[in-house]
């Protein structure tokens, strides 16, 4: 326990600087709290982060936060110091309600190919929609912005956008779309019920944006071919499991009905012909009910809604007696939820944090078995959660 203790403790920063240079802070005091299982420690490491959305962690330990508004922040860490330096390189980003830089993934081969993959939104006649591009990282900086995928169509408003990615075992990126808001009164024929088009969809690419000879619907010529699954409102959370292999997402309802989904290639999860949620305000009932044949179910749901972003499936050594359990940050309550799972299913729920440090828009896990959280906000702040010695 002291050695990951150690290691913990070494990836720490607060306070940061908003331009393109080096700040390098003292670590800020950690504030303990005590959950069912275990004894931890939070550490305020970064603030001043605009709109923070998404970490990764490089090959050297160093951290990657992409910001909404469309900058890009490398977090180096350092025996209780921290500098963080703005990249350059990046596209023009377009900040549209909702969406703007989002998403980020490593390429399997980040070692030695150096390739960075981000979600994105652009622009187009005054519509909006999700595009994925990946660039080459030399230093701090950028190179060869290559874009690979466009959602189409685009839409207009600045509403679920989706925006996670992931490379799976299989090393196919995956991407979540929103269904960009469409009224889920069209029922059948809503755009998430269409294959013919992304929104609302699970896309499913090789690393170049080729489309895979084995996806589902890759011989239907009615349907878009970098589907991997349809029929969804906005997913906002993106694992896999990699002892199983099982993907498993998240995504928000309307008011009620959040879901966690297990990933079936080809299925059709319902919205808005079937969901747990209802309308907002009036509460009436959304499509047909709850359930109907062909569609799948989720695994677990949430009434009230939790208005889930971020998620991770905990399989560090800070923390064993959290090993297999999925965390994910609630925008809605600002608390950090833990599912205690067994054998595929959630058996148990715990609310951490909760009104604590604000809005969490990203969970993750890093190699030193700590877990490190954003917050959703203006002046966003990067946090570190670390066992704690039991007096």
């Amino acid at each position: 326990m002291t050695d990951l203790l150690h290691q913990c403790r070494r990836l720490t920063v607060t306070a940061v600087a908003l331009a393109s240079f080096v700040a390098t802070v003292p670590t800020a005091a950690a504030e303990p709290f005590t959950s069912a299982q275990a004894t931890f420690e939070v550490t305020e490491l970064a603030s001043g982060l605009h709109y923070p959305w998404s970490i990764v962690q490089l090959p050297d330990g160093d951290l990657l936060v992409s910001e909404r508004e469309g900058g890009l922040r490398r977090v180096h860490l350092d025996d209780g110091k921290a500098m963080l330096t703005t990249l350059t390189g990046l596209p023009d980003i377009t900040q549209a309600g909702q969406g703007g830089l989002m998403g980020l993934a490593l390429h399997p081969d980040f070692e030695q190919n150096h390739r960075l993959y981000f979600a994105h939104v652009a622009g187009e006649r005054g519509k909006y929609g999700t595009e994925v591009s990946f660039a080459t990282l030399e230093g701090n900086g950028l190179q060869n912005v290559t874009r690979i995928f466009v959602a189409e169509p685009k839409a207009d408003g600045g509403r679920h956008f989706g925006g996670r990615l992931l490379f799976g075992a299989d090393g196919k990126l995956y991407i979540s779309l929103g269904e960009r808001g469409a009224s889920p009164g069209l029922g059948a024929r809503h755009p998430a019920q269409q294959k013919s088009n992304h929104l609302g969809a699970l896309i499913r690419i090789n690393d170049d944006g080729s489309v895979p000879t084995d996806n589902p619907f890759v011989d239907d010529a009615q349907a878009a071919p970098e589907i991997n699954s349809y029929g969804h409102r906005n997913i906002q959370g993106l694992i896999q499991d990699p002892a199983t292999g099982t993907l498993w997402t998240h995504e928000h309802g309307p008011q009620g009905g959040d879901e966690l989904n297990v990933e079936v290639a080809g299925a059709n999860y319902g919205w808005p012909v079937i969901t747990y949620g209802v309308n907002y305000g009036i509460g009436t009932r959304i499509g047909e009910g709850t359930a109907r044949a062909g569609m799948e179910q989720p695994v677990y749901r949430w009434i009230p809604s939790i208005a889930p972003s971020g998620m991770s499936l905990y399989n560090g050594d800070a923390f064993p007696q959290w090993r297999g359990d999925i965390f994910i940050g609630s925008l809605k309550f600002a608390t950090l939820v833990r599912l205690e799972m067994s054998n595929g299913t959630v058996v148990d729920e715990e609310r951490l944090l909760t009104g604590k440090y604000g809005r969490i828009r990203d969970v993750f896990t890093a190699r030193d078995g700590c877990i490190y959280l954003l917050t959703d906000a203006l002046n966003g702040r990067l946090l570190r959660l670390a066992p704690r010695n039991q007096p």
